[in-house]
């Protein structure tokens, strides 16, 4: 999860100040001026050059955001058992899917989680919370760490972007369109873009952001099952279910505090699931056993 919301919230910041240096290009090139209408290549030309560079620059900046973010501490050397096992189990998977050596970090955090992230196959980084070292034992540790190198063997940081690239050019492209219609139509301004333009635009980007959102967690929900595989494949069927019915246990409705559990927010009902990253655990098992 926190690759993904990382990734995301990096993306967005990232958009914001593109935004900004599109309300000084767009003058410049004068592709949003209402008195001759929207010029609609040259802001789709734009669209595009800002929507997949913002994601692209998203995933070059995730190794460094993800490590100060997190607080995560790169291993360069091992300073005990447990950091010993962790580059060992890592290396040897990373073989196994053919990819370079990720960067392997560990990050204080007492829950069981761990992410991986990286510009390519080849340059990644594994990082695990204290919390998975401390509290699963080394197969359901080594089932996680398979799913994560699984991750970066399937490309997944490559396919988000690429989605994220997508979502961004057509939240670009018709949030300004949405602008320069209410401008004209609404407030009937013909003398260039006016305060309502600009307003609109940004209220239509915020909303056509979350909807965009939804998609591109649609997308990493479904590449979680082919990670969950790979997983598999590394570790062991076994213990890859292990795994899953251990965090399965750790997140039953009984274990969320008493406010969240009250109102359902269980992660698997309602709105909740169209903003979730991953999918339901009960379901990721039962895709695993299906394939045993």
């Amino acid at each position: 999860m926190k690759r993904v919301m990382l990734f995301l919230a990096t993306n967005l910041a990232i958009l914001v100040v593109l935004s900004i240096s599109w309300t000084i290009l767009s003058h410049l090139f004068g592709f949003d001026q209402a008195s001759t209408g929207i010029q609609l290549p040259s802001l789709l030309f734009f669209s595009v050059l800002f929507g997949f560079g913002g994601s692209f620059i998203s995933l070059l900046m995730s190794k460094w955001v993800a490590k100060r973010s997190v607080g995560a501490r790169v291993i360069q050397q091992p300073s005990n058992s447990s950091e010993q096992w962790l580059l060992q189990t890592v290396q040897r998977q990373a073989t196994a899917a053919g990819i370079g050596m990720p960067e392997v970090a560990i990050y204080p955090s007492p829950e069981i989680n761990a992410f991986a992230t990286g510009a390519s196959r080849n340059h990644a980084l594994v990082a695990v919370s204290s919390g998975l070292l401390q509290q699963t034992n080394a197969d359901e540790a080594e089932a996680v760490l398979g799913h994560e190198i699984g991750h970066i063997a399937n490309g997944d940081m490559v396919t988000l972007t690429l989605i994220q690239g997508v979502v961004n050019t057509f939240v670009i492209f018709f949030a300004r369109i949405i602008g320069n219609l209410v401008d004209r139509v609404v407030f009937r301004n013909d003398e260039g873009n006016g305060i309502a333009y600009w307003i609109t635009t940004i209220l239509a980007e915020m909303v056509l952001g979350v909807l965009a959102s939804i998609i591109v967690l649609w997308f990493s929900r479904q590449r979680e099952f082919r990670a969950d595989a790979a997983g598999a494949r590394f570790a062991g069927h076994n213990k890859m279910i292990a795994a899953l019915e251990r965090l399965r246990a750790l997140h039953e409705p009984s274990h969320l505090p008493k406010a969240m559990a009250a109102f359902g927010i269980n992660g698997n009902s309602g709105m909740a699931h169209l903003f979730m990253s991953h999918p339901p655990l009960e379901e990721r098992i039962a895709a695993l056993r299906q394939q045993s």
